[in-house]
């Protein structure tokens, strides 16, 4: 190891303007090398420390400066751990990564080159060709918790930022919906001279307005809400929309991809509708890769939702705009570990593109809180990465003070499976907080319950005065009442069968607690406090370590646009710490960590210069 910090794997050289006697005066590295690290902008090299800088204890220093050679030899030191190069200009190849190069002449002293990391700045993390289509500076995104705790706000918050957002549209109305997308469309609209690159499935009249989305849930007991859905985001020119939870292709997912496709004059095909659909199975992802299904096309056709011409352009496109590989995250998941799932789909991505010619970003979700998770993606092949839990419990979210204080308080054990409302006769869970609050033993206690009796009235009645007093706090036949009542709006069909079927009754009276379980903790219902429903996972508990002794560690200060922003500029700077140390030079542990800053220090960072090399 002593021969390599003396010998090195190159040449570094300071640029002209540095003289090198005052190299350490003149480069602000030396008091603070971290610094040299934060120039994301910049290259930053590891180079053996001269003998003048031996009041440092570490045999190297990092500079953002200067000009390299590889020799084809090494350089020998002349004396102590400095070499001077003596390598002839066509024996070498030179690297002027930083300024005007430096003079090769005697007078110019070199040092050993331990290491090096290229710039990486958060606006290079992922793939630039997701980042170009979809108007993006930066390649994260935030997922559409649904009641809208994934808020307007929120939304506003990440498109001002550069980034994208998606609402949490499922769980409310249709007239809800609308008057969200009115809502947001207006606050994101921007100038005719904006600059705005994206107005993808807009008419050309229409205003430019910032990337942005909407969740469309599955919903295998109520395909007709599904399908006014799409009808809605077709009509309101909705671009993108987050598929999740889905089991496979429905109709109303293939009309709203398919809806409006048309022929370029170059051959290509325009689509004005994007579906970044949310996946942690591969045998769904295998199925959004693939052509859709012609059957599936032709019934589209027949009911007048697709033309011939669209359905003939639909075979050239699968029906992902962009997969989603959703790891172990809150809310509806199979708890897949990241590190398995992300390649699986990547791969299986791969064999799907040479089998049928297209390509299809893959992103990562569940568990992107810190600017370790971020870059372990981006290492594995993310094209983006998607935050969920931590933003829950940021400022903008459509959840109360007492939620988003439960949420700071939380470990990444602090959280459990429990029964779904929109999926619970199928035995679909979700992961939910378990800190300060019941809903989760409550809820399996209900599908205990359902899965055991015929019927309520043949649940023993000890279990039927608890249910009543403790969960519903209402009779049963009061608890139905209103059940019968919301289900008289949303879908009268599920009452009809609910009268023929007392078990499917009483699966309808335990999902109206669910559902409503959600929106308690939403509105902060302070007596149904135990009752709080909490989409959560572990990522928040991650987030919550991370924050730590930081300001971040106060609820209050905690914005959706800051975090993501940290953790975009943490992986970037933690890739070239990485870098660094697969050269073999091992830096101190404390400059491989990367704290959140404050907005007007995390812009200061972001300032990026234009030309990097």
């Amino acid at each position: 190891m002593d021969n390599f910090y003396k010998q090195g794997r190159g040449v570094w050289s300071p640029a002209p303007e540095v003289a090198s006697s005052s190299v350490e005066g003149t480069n602000s590295a030396q008091a603070d090398p971290v610094q040299a690290l934060r120039q994301l902008s910049q290259p930053v090299f590891v180079i053996a420390k001269p003998s003048q800088w031996q009041k440092q204890s570490l045999p190297f220093t990092l500079v953002n400066h200067g000009q390299v050679r590889f020799p084809a030899q090494p350089a020998r030191p002349t004396s102590g751990t400095v070499a001077s190069d003596t390598t002839s200009g066509t024996n070498s190849n030179t690297a002027n990564l930083c300024g005007p190069t430096a003079p090769n002449s005697s007078s110019t002293q070199n040092y050993p080159l331990l290491a090096m990391a290229p710039p990486v700045t958060p606006s290079t993390l992922g793939e630039t060709d997701f980042r170009n289509t979809y108007g993006l500076k930066y390649a994260c995104l935030s997922g559409s918790m649904a009641n809208g705790i994934a808020s307007e706000e929120l939304v506003c918050s990440m498109a001002k930022a550069g980034m994208m957002g998606f609402f949490g549209s499922a769980g409310l109305s249709l007239e809800e919906v609308r008057q969200h997308i009115d809502s947001l469309q207006a606050k994101l609209e921007q100038p005719a001279n904006s600059g705005v690159p994206v107005n993808q499935g807009r008419p050309q009249t229409a205003p430019a307005v910032l990337p942005h989305g909407f969740n469309l849930i599955h919903s295998p007991s109520d395909p007709q809400l599904e399908e006014k859905l799409v009808q809605l985001f077709i009509a309101k020119n909705v671009q993108n929309i987050e598929a999740s939870a889905f089991l496979g292709l429905t109709p109303a997912l293939l009309h709203y991809r398919y809806s409006g496709l048309k022929r370029n004059s170059d051959g290509t095909v325009y689509a004005p509708h994007h579906v970044f659909a949310k996946i942690s199975r591969l045998e769904v992802a295998q199925k959004l890769l693939a052509p859709p299904p012609e059957d599936m096309l032709r019934n589209l056709v027949e009911a007048g939702k697709l033309t011939p011409q669209e359905a003939e352009l639909a075979q050239g496109l699968p029906a992902a705009s962009a997969l989603t590989a959703e790891a172990d995250s809150g809310g509806h998941t199979d708890n897949r570990p990241a590190l398995g799932l992300i390649p699986a789909v990547i791969n299986l991505r791969d064999r799907m593109r040479e089998k049928y010619g297209w390509y299809v970003p893959v992103g990562a979700a569940g568990g992107i809180a810190t600017p370790q998770a971020a870059a372990a993606a981006f290492a594995m092949g993310a094209a983006y990465v998607m935050t969920g839990s931590i933003n829950q419990a940021c400022q903008e979210s459509g959840t109360c003070d007492v939620v988003r204080g439960m949420l700071a308080h939380a470990t990444p054990a602090d959280v459990m499976m429990a029964p779904a409302a929109d999926m619970f006769e199928m035995g679909v869970n979700v992961q939910v907080l378990k800190w300060g609050t019941m809903f989760p033993v409550r809820a399996r206690k209900l599908y205990e319950i359902y899965r055991t009796y015929p019927s309520f009235e043949q649940v023993p009645p000890n279990l039927q005065s608890q249910i009543e007093r403790d969960f519903l706090r209402t009779s049963f036949q009061e608890a139905w009442q209103s059940t019968q009542a919301f289900f008289q709006k949303r879908d009268p069909r599920q009452i009809e069968k609910a009268l023929r079927d007392p078990k499917h009754l009483m699966a309808l009276v335990f999902r109206s607690y669910l559902g409503q379980a959600s929106r308690w903790a939403n509105a902060g219902v302070p007596e149904r406090r135990a009752d709080y429903q909490i989409w959560c996972g572990p990522a928040m508990g991650s987030f919550n370590q991370w924050c730590k002794g930081t300001f971040l560690a106060d609820v209050k200060e905690r914005h959706a646009d800051l975090a993501a922003l940290n953790i975009m500029a943490g992986a970037g700077y933690l890739t070239r710490t990485a870098l660094i140390g697969s050269q073999g030079v091992k830096l101190p542990p404390q400059w491989c960590s990367f704290a959140p800053l404050p907005y007007q220090e995390i812009a200061s960072l972001l300032q990026e210069s234009s030309s990097v090399f």
